[in-house]
C-alpha cells in the first residue's frame, strides 16, 4: 500500500514547511518538496489531500495506566478502550506502566501486562516498570528488562505501605540504573508527611475532595523533588520527574538542568488548565472527578502560568496524561465520606493533542513546541526515536493530519470515547481538529470516525535513551 499525503505543512520540533509525505507499507518512504518531479511521478494507491492542514507525527503519550489496580478497584479503561480513545485524539503510541508491589516478582508482572495488552490495542504500545519493592531480586530484574525493551523504572516517594520506597532503596535503584543505562522515573511527593496531614484533616471533619489538594501542599512536592534530584546527582542516574504540578518543584528541576544534570520534568494537561479552587473545590462531591496525584494547584498561586512558561523554556520536557480513569459511580464514590479513599486519576488520553494545540492558538507555546512535547521529546526520552515522534524517511508512518481551521467540542456525547461516565474536560472548546490518524501506514481515524481495529497495535521494544542532556 502506497499513500501520498499532499498539500500539507509538515511540522517538526524544529520548524514547519510545506511538504508532501510518501508512505510505503508501514513506514515513511520520503518527505518531498511540494509539486516535486518525484512526487508527480508516483502512482499512489491512495492520495490524501492535506491542503491548509498540519501534518505532524502521531502523538506519543509516555504516561498511561490502563487497567491499573488502585485503591481497591481498577482503572476503567482497558487496553482496548483506552488505546481506541487515544487513536481518536491523534495519539499513536502509549507507554504504559507494569505494576509491581510488595511480594510480587517483576517478571511475573511483566508477563501479566503483556497478556492484558496483546491482541487488544488499537495503537502501538510499550512499557515502563514500576518497582514497588526494591530488593536484590527486583534490582536484578531491572538489568534483565533492559534486554526486553523495558528501559525505564518508576519509583515512588508517596503511598506508604503500597509503593513508597525509602531513600536507601531509591539510592540502590538509581545506582542500578546508572550502571545499566536505564532511566529512573519518580513520583515525587513526601508521602509520610502527606499521610499525617490527611489524618489530621479527617480528624477535623474535612472529608470533601477539596481537601485532597490541601493535604498534598506544594511543599511536599518541592521537598521530594529536591531529594530525588540530589540522590540522582549522587548516583549519576538520569532522572525524569513525572506529573509535576507545583511551580516550586519545576524551579528545582530547572536549577538542576542549568547545572548540567540529567534531570527532566513532565507535566500533564490538567496542571496547565485546571485548579484547586475551580475543580477540586466544586460543590458537594463533584470535585472527586478531578482527584489525582500530584493534585491540582491553586490558580491564585500562579502555578498554571509558570508551568506554561517552563514549557516554553524547555524545562518541561514532555506533556503526558497520567491517564488513569475511574468512573464516578462505584469507583470515585468509594471516597464519598473520606477523600483519602477516592481513587486517584483523570482520563485525558483522548484530548492531549487538542488541549495543547489550544495553547498554540492562545499564544502560550509555538507550533513546534506543541509537536516537540507531545510527539518528538517523549519518543526521544523513552528510546523510541528513529521510529516514533518524527515525520522522516524510515520512521514508522504514524501520522496525524490536523486542521487548524476545524473545531473540537469536548464532553460526553461529543468527543469522548474513554470508558468513563463523565468528562474531566466537559465544555472545553478547541480551535482545531484531528482529521486523519495513521498508525504504521494504516488509516485508523478519518472524517467518518474511528476505522481502526483491535489488535492492530504492537508491543514496541525500546532502546536506551542515548541523547539526554
Amino acid at each position: 500500500m502506497t499513500t501520498l499525503i499532499k498539500g500539507g505543512t509538515v511540522v517538526s520540533s524544529t520548524g514547519s514547511s510545506p511538504a508532501d509525505v510518501l508512505v510505503e507499507g508501514e513506514r515513511i518512504a520520503a518527505v518531498l518538496a511540494p509539486g516535486s518531479a518525484v512526487g508527480a511521478s508516483i502512482s499512489a494507491d491512495d492520495v490524501i489531500d492535506a491542503t491548509g492542514k498540519y501534518v505532524i507525527p502521531g502523538g506519543v503519550d509516555g504516561h498511561t495506566h490502563m487497567e491499573m489496580p488502585f485503591g481497591g478497584t481498577f482503572a476503567s479503561d482497558t487496553f482496548e478502550t483506552g488505546t481506541r480513545a487515544a487513536a481518536w485524539g491523534g495519539t499513536t503510541t502509549i507507554v504504559d506502566f507494569v505494576v509491581q508491589t510488595r511480594g510480587q516478582r517483576v517478571q511475573d508482572q511483566v508477563a501479566r501486562w503483556h497478556d492484558k495488552a496483546a491482541g487488544n490495542c488499537a495503537i502501538d504500545y510499550a512499557f515502563h516498570q514500576i518497582i514497588g519493592e526494591v530488593n536484590d531480586e527486583s534490582l536484578k530484574a531491572m538489568d534483565e528488562l533492559i534486554g526486553e525493551g523495558i528501559t525505564s523504572f518508576k519509583l515512588f516517594m508517596a503511598y506508604p505501605g503500597v509503593f513508597l520506597s525509602s531513600d536507601g532503596q531509591i539510592l540502590r535503584a538509581m545506582q542500578t540504573a546508572a550502571a545499566n543505562g536505564g532511566l529512573i522515573m519518580m513520583h515525587a511527593e513526601n508521602g509520610s508527611a502527606i499521610d499525617v496531614l490527611v489524618q489530621q484533616a479527617l480528624h477535623r471533619g474535612e472529608t470533601t475532595p477539596y481537601h485532597h489538594g490541601t493535604t498534598r501542599p506544594w511543599q511536599t512536592e518541592q521537598e521530594a523533588t529536591h531529594r530525588a534530584v540530589m540522590l540522582a546527582d549522587l548516583t549519576g542516574a538520569p532522572l525524569y520527574v513525572v506529573h509535576v504540578s507545583a511551580k516550586q518543584a519545576l524551579a528545582r528541576i530547572a536549577e538542576a538542568r542549568d547545572a548540567g544534570q540529567n534531570v527532566f520534568g513532565e507535566t500533564c494537561p490538567q496542571y496547565l488548565y485546571l485548579s484547586l479552587e475551580e475543580q477540586l473545590g466544586a460543590p458537594g462531591f463533584e470535585g472527586a472527578k478531578w482527584v489525582c496525584s500530584t493534585p491540582l494547584r491553586a490558580r491564585a498561586e500562579g502555578h498554571q502560568d509558570e508551568l506554561w512558561r517552563y514549557l516554553r523554556t524547555g524545562d518541561v520536557t514532555t506533556v503526558s496524561t497520567d491517564h488513569c480513569p475511574f468512573c464516578m459511580k462505584d469507583q470515585k464514590e468509594l471516597g464519598i465520606d473520606d477523600f483519602s479513599r477516592i481513587p486517584n486519576g483523570i482520563g485525558s488520553v483522548e484530548h492531549r493533542l487538542d488541549l495543547l494545540y489550544q495553547g498554540v492558538v492562545d499564544g502560550r507555546i509555538s507550533l513546534e513546541k506543541w509537536v516537540d512535547v507531545c510527539c518528538t521529546a517523549p519518543a526521544r526520552m523513552f528510546g523510541l526515536d528513529g521510529r516514533k515522534g518524527a515525520i522522516a524517511a524510515g520512521a514508522d508512518a504514524d501520522i496525524v493530519i490536523y486542521d487548524p481551521h476545524g473545531h473540537t467540542s469536548i464532553g460526553l456525547g461529543k468527543t469522548h470515547h474513554m470508558n468513563l461516565d463523565y468528562s474531566a474536560w466537559e465544555g472545553y472548546e478547541i480551535d482545531g481538529h484531528v482529521d486523519v490518524v495513521m498508525s504504521r501506514g494504516t488509516v485508523i481515524k478519518d472524517d467518518t470516525g474511528y476505522i481502526g481495529a483491535k489488535g492492530h497495535g504492537r508491543f514496541v521494544k525500546r532502546n536506551l535513551s542515548q541523547n539526554l542532556i
